[in-house]
């Protein structure tokens, strides 16, 4: 395809200036352009960061998760131990609180583990944060979520919220929506009639300025009228873009097409009328808009996918090297579990690590 770049308008000669819709003209293809490379830098981020994520993190993930399964048996055998003090004995229950709750989802078995340890049971523990998270979550958003909720995690009730708030905005749209029928139904004056005249008039005068690219290309392209089978093919193929694009309002494709084709050259696009002109800048606002809103739901669906939070930085060439980061970030933790694993089997070497560890009263602090 040709390079949308091609199809600037220039001035005829080097003292005349552009028009206001040229001038128009040219930054919206650059901003597509913009937009169409951060889409295609996305697919191929996408398709890297996947692989990575599958072939390397994944595993590193399933590793560490049972490494520091081990080490938590391996601190609830030691505590036990009549070597160590009563302040290490603190410690040692306060590390494998916190590192069982984490790990509960992997092995069932680390909730008596875990019961053994903290005052209030895991079950118990859960079922309080769940009560306490819907009480702000109804605060913050004004919904009631209602009592008979089977909810067993802060996860499931941040999804229940979720539907709710879902359903509430599709009832919300249908009284809108009812409302702007009532409205339109009513009589109206001759000034609203009379802009909307003028709209569908304008609406009316960009189809056809589109209708008319695609026509010129179909005229040229159908290959219904092609007796040789290669080009037949070849037409074929080029139809079908020609047809997508068309479908999809796409007017800078169907540009590009006329250009790649050779139909349109420099002198007939600064050529274009100003009038034209104006049809197609809007046609190519809402290409920009919709370029805009694919953009976002790319971004979304990655966070979503790879659980990715609202407020971190996020584009195609940072997630690669976030990537590259946890995985050695992984690398380094597993080698320092295998060694502690070895290491605190000697109650020497466990004390000597809990003596680096500074007790945090918090119940969601870790030990720096």
């Amino acid at each position: 395809m040709a390079n949308n770049w091609s199809l600037n308008i220039a001035p005829a000669q080097s003292n005349l200036a552009l028009s206001k819709e040229q001038k128009a003209f040219n930054s919206l293809i650059r901003q597509i352009d913009k937009r169409r490379n951060r889409l295609g830098a996305w697919e191929t981020a996408t398709l890297a960061f996947q692989q990575r994520y599958v072939n390397d993190l994944l595993p590193l993930e399933q590793a560490s998760g049972a490494l520091q399964i081990q080490m938590v048996h391996c601190l609830d055998r030691a505590y036990g131990r009549k070597e160590l003090t009563q302040t290490e004995r603190r410690k040692t229950a306060a590390v494998i609180v916190d590192w069982a709750r984490d790990l509960i989802d992997e092995e069932e078995s680390l909730k008596t583990i875990y019961n053994k340890y903290n005052p209030i049971d895991y079950d118990s523990e859960t079922a309080s944060e769940v009560d306490d998270m819907k009480s702000v979550l109804e605060m913050i958003l004004g919904v009631d979520l209602g009592d008979d909720l089977d909810i067993s995690s802060p996860e499931d009730l941040l999804h229940h919220a979720q539907a709710h708030i879902e359903q509430k905005q599709v009832k919300t749209e249908a009284e809108t929506t009812a409302r702007e029928a009532r409205r339109t139904a009513r009589k109206k004056s001759p000034r609203q009639r009379a802009a909307e005249a003028r709209a569908q008039e304008e609406q009316a005068q960009i189809s056809l300025s589109i209708r008319e690219v695609y026509r010129k290309l179909a005229s040229t392209l159908h290959p219904d009228r092609e007796v040789d089978p290669q080009e037949r093919d070849r037409k074929t193929k080029l139809m079908q873009r020609v047809n997508a694009a068309y479908a999809k309002n796409n007017l800078l494709q169907l540009l590009e097409l006329q250009l790649e084709l050779e139909h349109i050259d420099q002198h007939s696009i600064n050529s274009i009328s100003e009038n034209r002109l104006k049809h197609y800048n809007k046609v190519l606002k809402e290409q920009v808009l919709e370029l805009d809103q694919e953009i976002r739901h790319v971004e979304a669906t990655f966070r979503h996918t790879y659980g990715i939070g609202p407020f971190e930085e996020l584009s195609p060439d940072s997630v690669l090297k976030d990537l590259a980061i946890e995985i050695k970030s992984f690398q380094k933790n597993i080698q320092a579990l295998e060694h502690d694993l070895v290491a605190f089997e000697n109650i020497k070497n466990l004390k000597g690590w809990l003596k680096t560890l500074r007790l945090v009263p918090a119940r969601s602090a870790s030990f720096v």
